[in-house]
Order: C-alpha cells, then sequence, then structure tokens
C-alpha cells in the first residue's frame, strides 16, 4: 500500500505550510500530492505550483470539476500539467454538487453519471491526440453546420495514459468508476465498510468493462492525528464530519449523509443534518458519533495507526491519502512522518 497527502482546499491562511507539508512528503517517499478545489482556489493552479517545488512525487487533482470546465480545456490542462511536471500528473475529475454546481458555475446537476462518462471519452480522445470529434447528449464536437472542424491537442503529455481518477459515493457512481476509470477517489471511507459501500461496486464495473482490480487504485482520504488521548483527537474532526455530513449538498441531495446512512448510521444522520441545517452547528458537530470519527480517520499512537493501515489495505486501499491535522506546521510535520512510521510498522511498505 502507497501513502499520499492531500492539501485540500488553497487558501485557508496555511498556505506557506502546505508547500511545506507537500516538500516534507516528497522527501518522505509518500506517492502522491493532492489539491482540492471548490468554489476558491483552482486545483491546477496549485498543483503547478507544488510540482515545480517538488522531485519526485505526484501531484493530482482531488478534484478538478466537471461543471467547470470544458472537457477538451480539461485534456489540455492534464496534458500540460504532465508535460512540465515529467509525467508526474494523476486527473482526478468529479462533478461536485448541486450547490456549486449550480449556484457557482451555472451548470445544470442533472444525469451527473452520463455526464461524467461522456465527459471521460472525450477527455480521453484528446489526451491520446487523435482528432476529435463526439456524439453524445451532452457535448457534439464539432458543432454541426457551423466552421468547427476535428482537430487534436498540440501539447504532447509526458505519458501517453495520463491517470485517471474520479471522486465517487454513491454505488452507480462507483460502479461507472469501476468501468471507465483508473482509480477511485474516496472520501470518509471506513475499514469495516469498505466492501459493501464502494469496493463491490467497484469490482462490479471492472467485471463489466472485462477487467479485474488488479492496477485499480483505490485511494481514499483519511484525516491523520497522532496522539494518546483518542476521544480528543476525534473531537477535533467533529465539526469537519458534521459539515460533510450535515452541510454538504442539500437536504434531499447529500451524497455523504447518505454514506453515513449506509454505514449504519441512519438516526444520527438524520439529526446531524436537522441542527446543521437550523443553523445549530455546534450541536450538529456534538452529535456526531464518536464512532463514526474513529472508524473515518486515522487516530492515536503510530502502533494503532499502523493497525487501522492493515485493515485498509485488507479492505482493499491501493493508495492510502492522509489529510494531517494540526494547528501548527511542526504538528502536521509531524504527522506526516508519523504517517511513514506507521506504514513501515505495519509491513505495507
Amino acid at each position: 500500500m502507497r501513502l499520499g497527502i492531500n492539501l485540500g482546499y488553497w487558501g485557508a491562511g496555511m498556505d506557506g505550510d502546505n508547500l511545506a507539508v507537500a516538500q516534507e512528503a516528497d522527501r518522505l517517499g509518500y506517492d502522491v500530492c493532492w489539491a482540492a478545489e471548490a468554489y476558491g482556489s483552482d486545483a491546477p493552479t496549485v498543483l503547478s505550483w507544488v510540482a515545480a517545488q517538488t522531485e519526485s512525487i505526484d501531484v493530482g487533482s482531488a478534484i478538478m470539476q466537471i461543471p467547470a470546465r470544458q472537457p477538451a480545456m480539461t485534456a489540455m490542462t492534464a496534458a500540460t500539467l504532465d508535460s512540465l511536471s515529467g509525467g508526474r500528473f494523476r486527473l482526478g475529475l468529479g462533478v461536485s454538487g448541486p450547490q456549486v454546481s449550480e449556484g457557482w458555475y451555472g451548470v445544470k446537476f442533472d444525469k451527473p453519471l452520463a455526464r461524467t462518462r461522456e465527459y471521460v471519452e472525450i477527455v480521453r480522445r484528446a489526451m491520446s491526440r487523435e482528432r476529435l470529434s463526439y456524439e453524445g447528449q451532452h457535448w457534439t464536437l464539432p458543432l454541426p453546420d457551423g466552421p468547427g472542424k476535428p482537430i487534436k491537442l498540440t501539447v504532447h503529455p509526458q505519458r501517453e495514459h495520463i491517470p485517471l481518477y474520479i471522486a465517487a459515493i454513491g454505488p452507480k457512481n462507483l460502479e461507472q468508476t469501476g468501468e471507465i476509470a483508473d482509480g477511485a477517489l474516496l472520501i470518509f471511507p471506513s475499514a469495516e465498510h469498505l466492501e459493501d459501500t464502494a469496493v463491490k461496486y467497484l469490482r462490479a464495473g471492472r467485471e463489466k468493462a472485462g477487467k479485474t482490480m488488479e492496477g485499480f487504485d483505490v485511494c481514499p482520504t483519511l484525516p491523520l492525528a497522532v496522539g494518546d488521548d483518542i476521544f480528543g483527537l476525534a473531537d477535533m474532526f467533529r465539526p469537519y464530519t458534521a459539515l460533510y455530513v450535515g452541510g454538504m449538498g442539500s437536504r434531499k441531495q447529500n451524497f455523504y449523509n447518505q454514506l453515513a446512512q449506509r454505514m449504519g448510521y441512519e438516526k444520527e444522520a438524520a439529526e446531524i443534518q436537522d441542527k446543521y441545517l437550523s443553523g445549530d452547528k455546534n450541536g450538529a458537530a456534538a452529535a456526531v458519533p464518536h464512532q463514526l470519527i474513529d472508524q473515518t480517520t486515522l487516530l492515536g499512537s503510530v502502533e494503532r495507526i499502523a493497525e487501522r493501515m492493515q485493515a485498509y489495505a485488507a479492505a482493499g486501499v491501493t493508495t492510502l491519502t492522509l489529510a494531517p491535522a494540526g494547528f501548527t506546521l511542526d504538528e502536521r510535520i509531524t504527522a506526516l512522518r508519523a504517517g511513514t512510521d506507521a506504514l513501515e510498522r505495519s509491513g505495507l511498505a
């Protein structure tokens, strides 16, 4: 099992620290550094900055939002980043959510599976440098009865095949991800529930495409905090968990809330959402069960984290992405180093 680092969103007051974290992860031998985007900083700019100041670690978008860019633009960005980084770019895609898609980008959040499938097909064609033409439900290239003509990408990526990941949560999206992508980006993964909430659907998609799970990258992100007080460490992540389970999306469309329900927290997920959407964020955080936090983060001593890593590897994880917690750079670096120590102790390195 490999390790990754997730820098999250840029512009949260820790920009210089994030670069230092990425550089230390590079020095420690982490496999990939991911950056996110929502409606603040964009991922490609951050990744180009990190790639320019690191040596061997891959850089990946987790995620570049599908409603934010035309697919050909995404192919151009991916090819450029792969070329400039010396073949170190990984393209992670996702549909975002209805609030961001419709509120920020003005793109209707409908038929996300079909839209993702077409988007991936166009991106792959463009990155392969074939002359681009496509006829689908959501995109037609070139536009008919106009001056457009099939053209091909002029940039030469470093590699013939740039790894393509999709952020997936729901069963249908997971199955399609297994079918059309090279890896899956997961969030709030519980080792105890991973087979039933994710892996079995990814496997079904791979089988649909005539493939096995061999070579497919199952890549969840887990917050990491090191220390002896498990309950105190878990409390650090109450607002984070409450935000996703209670406040992401709408009452009818919150993928993270639905995931918590599939993990057996139906009553608790409903209470967290009710409190969060009513404006009681502190109450929502207090309503998050300790067990839910403990199952979806890495908490405790290096030895305990090593045991949890073994459980994730047994559940099918191939790249474990860490989000080291801390209020200072030293705390985050300490957590980052604990991740490599735990991997060594687990015997999975």
